[in-house]
């Protein structure tokens, strides 16, 4: 890490959990659904050897820290506050986070925990993921504050039974009222429920999910897009919502108008990371100052161009070469209201 740029206010600050992924690429295997594909199950004969085409092993993965090398390599002071092990894991991650120009004046290692190490089994395009969580003592202590606060927070994927954080972090951001806060929740932030987290939703600037997620979060089965923002912006408070639906493209509501972007043309390779490429570039460009519909044509750029490698960050962009791909932008790219 250049020492000057350690000097920098931070621009961004992601919070939440990093691991390793090793991706066990699966072709003797099968998919099942029910009749409207849904309910999908990945199947492998039980009880048996069932042969694996490869490994790749990638450290310094999940959504924050995936959030954080997206804003790094877009140009921005990023840094990381997450938890390690004391083991070569821990020490793989902070090196890989150094090595993408990510801050880790804040990850802390914890000598008598293991680094978090996920099971990602890829089959087609699409991957399961085995997830355990290690209960690291989570803090928001010698975080910057005042005038060296940073200017977004971009929270997303603690652990299950992290709530005293989530509650350090809205006294840190009450704190400091100039921070503007983008929020990811991750799979244990919607279990704990809308209740626990609503100061943390009413804070923030931004929030974004898939629309799975968001029929989660609001207990509701309707897949209406409409229906699902109007809802969630009233239900959360948060100003500006964001709701991908994977291939079909992403929605945004302000409270004022709604947004449609469809995804940039591609054929992808592996599908993990992408919903993180999306949201992390839309709040990078905010950082930039650009505007929310500038954010949303961005956005499915650095997603599109993430999907062509293995893992959630090999394939993410520099400002320069995203906007290459942005001058090339086929017709049918176009932001529309919905």
């Amino acid at each position: 890490m250049n020492k000057d740029m350690n000097m920098q206010k931070l621009e961004v600050l992601a919070i939440g959990d990093i691991v390793i992924d090793a991706f066990i690429k699966l072709e003797d295997a099968e998919e099942t659904c029910d009749v409207d594909h849904e309910n999908c199950k990945l199947c492998v004969r039980f009880g048996d050897k069932v042969p694996y085409k490869s490994l790749d092993v990638l450290n310094a993965v999940g959504n924050a820290p995936n959030a954080a090398v997206s804003c790094a390599r877009l140009g921005l002071n990023t840094g990381i506050l997450t938890y390690v092990g004391g083991d070569q894991y821990g020490i793989d991650c902070i090196e890989e986070l150094k090595r993408n120009n990510v801050i880790t004046d804040y990850v802390h290692t914890e000598q008598d925990k293991k680094t978090n190490y996920h099971f990602v089994l890829w089959y087609d395009v699409d991957r399961t993921i085995l997830i355990k969580h290690e209960e690291f003592s989570y803090s928001m202590s010698g975080i910057p504050s005042g005038t060296e606060a940073p200017k977004w927070i971009y929270l997303s994927s603690l652990r299950e039974g992290s709530l005293p954080m989530y509650a350090e972090i809205s006294k840190y951001l009450s704190d400091n009222p100039d921070i503007k806060l983008a929020f990811q929740p991750g799979v244990f932030d919607m279990k704990l429920g809308v209740e626990k987290l609503k100061d943390i939703y009413a804070r923030s600037e931004i929030m974004c999910c898939n629309v799975e997620e968001a029929q989660r979060i609001l207990n509701e089965k309707s897949r209406d897009l409409k229906v699902l923002l109007v809802k969630m912006r009233e239900m959360l408070s948060t100003k500006t919502i964001i709701i991908t639906d994977s291939i079909n493209g992403a929605y945004a509501y302000d409270g004022s108008e709604m947004l449609f972007i469809p995804v940039y043309p591609n054929a992808p390779f592996e599908r993990t990371g992408s919903g993180d490429a999306f949201f992390s570039t839309i709040v990078a460009a905010l950082a930039k100052g650009k505007t929310i519909k500038e954010a949303l044509i961005w956005a499915p750029i650095n997603a599109m161009s993430v999907v062509q490698q293995i893992g959630a960050q090999r394939g993410l962009l520099s400002e320069e070469k995203l906007l290459e791909y942005l001058k090339d932008a086929p017709e049918s790219y176009q932001l529309k209201k919905f």
